[in-house]
Parts: structure tokens; C-alpha cells; sequence
């Protein structure tokens, strides 16, 4: 700071072993007091570049001290010891202390500094002792103390830190490394106040965080998403039924995007549902209207192909499809909403895929979904007609095992697990949607989230993040994650801009070390987001 008052001491060490330091012509600075192998010098006014603090010492001009520049310069060049205190010194910026290799001490104390940078102690490679005690420091720059390995004792007392993600490198470095650190109480947040820093938990904070940013969009609306792998390539699959498709998706290296790989002509499909048996690459399309058709890919060099008509007697008017395997063999699930028609499981036998079990006649299903309990594969079905019913394969069938009680008007219905749980994301398109947890014989009401307007809650776990999505015909779709620690669901964004509008399905696929998340809409376009992680410490 240009003209402020500061007492500096300065102490200068010989250039080396048995050669002894002299000032130039035999002439020591005014202001100091020299002896045949070192200089103690006071400095009673700095004037400097008001970017500086007074320690930047490649371009200031010195007042309160006599001799020439390069004497001074020579002096620096040595210096062992400086101390600057009571002063109004606010900012120390990078390189402040350039070619001062010697300085073993460094004291900064009482003095109003609240920033420091993170590069700002670089080139210290002699120091051992640092003292920034008595200012106004709420936080220290992560790789503060960076290069400087023969620190033994620092002093950060009397701050006003700030104990938050901020300070959490701190606390992580202070057990690292061999010196005494003096750190002092933190000041804030209210619950950790007048606590001694050292003492408190680093993993008191949570210094990660997460957002879905917008990437792409592909045109068309889709009613349906699903990720799949193939040959280790991951693809998207959609259901495109004003398009008339299941458009399947690959990622485009060279432009960084997802584009188009292959088509499949569905006209009115409401599900695109993928499987892979090694080579072979099936999708099934479930259809309102036309009947609905298995492709299949014999192998990576060949395009999908019609294979066979499904169930054309059963499959009235589909809704979902879901994958599933009974016995070591894949089958499908396909929820039939239509009034006379019943939910139908198709499994493989030789070729192709045929009806095993009708399920859940005259109900209207709205959906269905395939999940495990206690070891075995069940079914859940939703209905415009009932609450949802759980089915348990036993005997080589499904059988009814009990429905989910305080549950109507439930439009559909999805599964995750955790900690050792399954819960359960139940969809209601007026009321309040729900989240349950399974106790061993039921699913049991665990939290309720307002919702207008919702035909999908849907439950993804994105990298570490259990992530559950929203969506809303009439408002803003939301995300929520779970919280570990309370086990419940807390809001973590809206999703958009740009809104998306009228959304039926969501997936998540990993390309190139990067996290994506599709959100299929009736009335709009398919929006891509990515997921990023934050770090809050930083």
C-alpha cells in the first residue's frame, strides 16, 4: 500500500560459510546497523505500487533508508528475518515475496489483512517459520503452503475463520505435515463457534455438490429412454411415436455429441425396450396400434430387422414394458391399459419370444415394474382401477402377494436400492407422490412430495448419487437426492433451463468419463443434460 507506515526489520545472513557479508565500499545503509556478517535495518515509511504489499521487492522504492538500490537489492537477496505488524495492510497478492529464497522468518501479524492468494508465499523455499496471526482471515487458499516442505511452526491465531468447505483442506493438511500448527477458533458458522479448529471433524462438512447442466437436444418428442451396451458401446434407445421410431443414439466422438445411429420404424410406439445376448441385439416395440414387433441383430456387422409379431391377441393397447429374468432366461413384461386386455409376460422359447402368463385381467395397467425382494423376482403393477399389487414368482408364476395399502391413484411406479434397502417412487398425476421403504412384508409410506401434473418419479443413480426426477406437466420438473444420514429425499434443482415440457421418462448413460441424462417429453423435444460434480472446498 503507496505511503503507509510500517516497521520492518530486517536480518541478513552471511553469503555462505566462511564468507562474510560487507556492504559495498565499506558503506552500511542509513537506518541500519551492521557487523562483519549481517545487517539489521529498520524501515520506518515504504512507498510501493498500491497493488503491492510492502514485501514485493522487485520494483518498489525504498524512502527511510539510504544507499543505493543495488545495495538494497543485495541486502534483500539475504534476508533471513521480516516482520511487518500494526498495519493496514488489506491484500497480499501473488509472488509478494519473489526472491527472497533465504527468509527462514516470515511474521504478518495484527494487520487487516482478509485475503491472501494462493501463490502468494511461492519461492519461500527456506522458510520455517510463518506467522499470519492476529487479521482479519476468514478462509486460506487451498495450495497455500504449497513447495514450502521446511516449514516447523505456523501461526494462524486470532482469525476469524470461517469453519466451512472453505477451511476443510486445512484440516486436512494440518495432520500431514511435520510442524506445529497454531490455529486458533472459528468464528462461524453459529454452530461451531469459539470451537477450536483443530478440533473440529472435516467430515462435519459436505463440501461436494452436484448440477445438471443443459448439453444437447435432439428433436422429436418421445414417450419413452433406455440406455443399453452393446460390444461395449453404450447407446440411447427412444421411443418416438409421432415419429413413428425407436431411434437409437450413439455418441460421436470427433463432434463431441450424440447422433443418430440407426432407426427403427414403430409407428405409435410407447415403449423401445433393448436386450443383448452377447452378439445379438433385440428390441422390443411395444405399439398401440399394429401390433407390436421384436427386432433383432444377429450380429455387430448387420442392421436390426423385424423378427416377430408379439402376442397380436393379447398386446390390445400397451403402456410399459419392462425386462426381466425368470429362471435364467429373458422375458418381458408388457402392462396392457386397454379394458379388455391383461398384462402379459413373454419369454424366449427357441427364437423368438411367447406368452407364458396373462396377469391382472380387466385392470387397465398403467404400468409395470420388475424389481427383486427377499431373493426373488416380483412385480408390481399399477392401475387406473386399483392400488398397486405386488406379485411374487413362485411355482414358475407370478402370484398375487399383496398390494400397498394408503396408495390410490398411483399412475406408476419405480424401484432403487440402498443401504441395504429398497425403496420404492410411487407417481400420482393429482395429490402427492410417494417414496416407500419395503420392511420384509410390505412397502411402507416412508415421505410424501407435493406434485401437480406427474405421469414420472423416477429413481437414477448417476456415478455415487442417488438421484430421483420429478416430472411435471405444469411445472417445473425437480430433482431430489438422497440424503444418507436422514434417509429421505431433499431438493436438489430444478432441471432447466431449458424446461422440458410434459417429460415421461428419464435415463443416464457414461460416454468418455462423462455422465448424461436424457429426459424424454410428450410435448417437446428430448433434452440431454451432464452431470457435474462440485467441490466446494476449492
Amino acid at each position: 500500500m503507496g505511503g503507509a507506515g510500517v516497521l520492518l526489520l530486517l536480518l541478513l545472513a552471511g553469503l555462505g560459510v566462511g564468507e562474510a557479508w560487507r556492504p559495498p565500499k565499506g558503506k552500511c545503509p542509513l537506518s541500519c546497523s551492521c557487523s562483519k556478517d549481517s545487517a539489521l535495518c529498520e524501515v520506518s515509511v515504504w512507498s510501493a505500487p498500491s497493488h503491492c504489499m510492502p514485501v514485493c521487492v522487485t520494483t518498489p522504492t525504498w524512502a527511510g533508508v539510504g544507499g543505493s538500490r543495488g545495495t538494497l537489492e543485495k541486502l534483500l537477496s539475504y534476508l533471513l528475518a521480516s516482520l511487518f505488524t500494526s498495519n493496514s495492510f488489506s491484500v497480499i497478492e501473488d509472488d509478494a515475496f519473489a526472491g527472497l529464497s533465504h527468509l527462514q522468518y516470515l511474521f504478518i501479524e495484527d494487520n487487516e489483512i482478509g485475503s491472501i492468494s494462493k501463490n502468494a508465499l511461492r519461492g519461500l523455499r527456506s522458510l520455517t517459520h510463518l506467522s499470519l496471526a492476529n487479521n482479519h482471515l476468514e478462509t486460506l487458499p487451498r495450495f497455500l503452503f504449497r513447495g514450502l516442505e521446511t516449514l516447523t511452526h505456523v501461526d494462524l491465531r486470532g482469525n476469524p475463520f470461517q469453519c466451512d468447505c472453505r477451511v476443510l483442506w486445512l484440516l486436512q493438511w494440518i495432520p500431514t505435515v511435520n510442524a506445529s500448527v497454531g490455529t486458533g477458533a472459528c468464528a462461524g458458522p453459529a454452530a461451531l463457534a469459539h470451537m477450536q479448529l483443530r478440533h473440529v471433524d472435516p467430515k462435519t462438512f459436505k463440501c461436494r455438490a452436484i448440477e445438471l447442466s443443459w448439453f444437447q437436444t435432439v428433436g422429436e418428442s418421445a414417450l419413452g429412454v433406455e440406455a443399453f451396451s452393446y460390444q461395449e458401446e453404450p447407446y440411447i434407445v427412444l421411443a418416438q411415436p409421432f415419429a413413428g421410431r425407436c431411434l437409437i443414439l450413439a455418441w460421436d466422438y470427433s463432434l463431441q455429441r450424440f447422433r443418430q445411429e440407426e432407426e427403427l420404424s414403430a409407428p405409435s410406439v410407447v415403449s423401445c425396450k433393448p436386450l443383448v445376448l452377447g452378439p445379438r441385439l433385440f428390441v422390443l416395440a411395444a405399439r398401440l396400434w399394429g401390433g407390436s414387433q421384436l427386432w433383432a441383430r444377429p450380429g455387430p456387422d448387420l442392421r436390426l430387422a423385424p423378427l416377430q409379431v408379439l402376442a397380436p391377441r393379447r398386446l390390445l393397447r400397451p403402456n410399459d414394458a419392462e425386462l426381466l429374468w425368470l429362471d435364467g432366461q429373458p422375458c418381458f413384461v408388457v402392462a396392457d391399459a386397454s379394458k379388455a386386455g391383461s398384462t402379459t409376460l413373454l419369454c424366449r422359447d427357441g427364437p423368438g419370444f411367447y406368452p407364458r402368463q396373462s396377469l391382472h385381467a380387466w385392470h387397465r395397467d398403467t404400468d409395470v415394474e420388475a424389481l427383486e425382494l427377499d431373493g426373488r423376482p416380483h412385480l408390481l403393477l399399477a392401475s387406473a382401477s386399483q392400488r398397486p399389487v405386488l406379485f411374487h414368482w413362485f411355482g414358475g408364476r407370478f402370484e398375487r402377494r399383496t398390494d400397498i395399502p394408503e396408495a390410490e391413484d398411483v399412475y406408476a411406479t419405480r424401484h432403487f436400492q440402498a443401504g441395504g434397502d429398497v425403496f420404492l417412487c410411487l407417481t400420482r398425476y393429482i395429490g402427492d407422490s410417494m417414496v416407500m421403504r419395503w420392511d420384509g412384508s410390505m412397502f411402507r409410506l416412508l415421505q410424501k412430495l407435493p406434485s401437480r401434473g406427474a405421469h414420472v418419479f423416477q429413481p437414477l443413480l448417476i456415478a455415487k448419487d442417488q438421484l430421483a426426477i420429478l416430472g411435471s406437466d405444469f411445472a417445473f420438473s425437480q430433482v431430489f437426492h438422497l440424503e444418507p444420514d436422514k434417509g429421505l429425499l431433499e431438493p436438489l434443482q430444478e432441471l432447466g433451463p431449458p424446461a422440458i415440457v410434459a417429460p415421461r421418462a428419464f435415463a443416464h448413460i457414461t460416454m468418455a468419463g462423462r455422465r448424461f441424462l436424457f429426459a424424454a417429453c410428450f410435448k417437446g423435444p428430448t433434452q440431454i443434460y451432464q452431470h457435474h460434480e462440485l467441490d466446494l472446498s476449492a
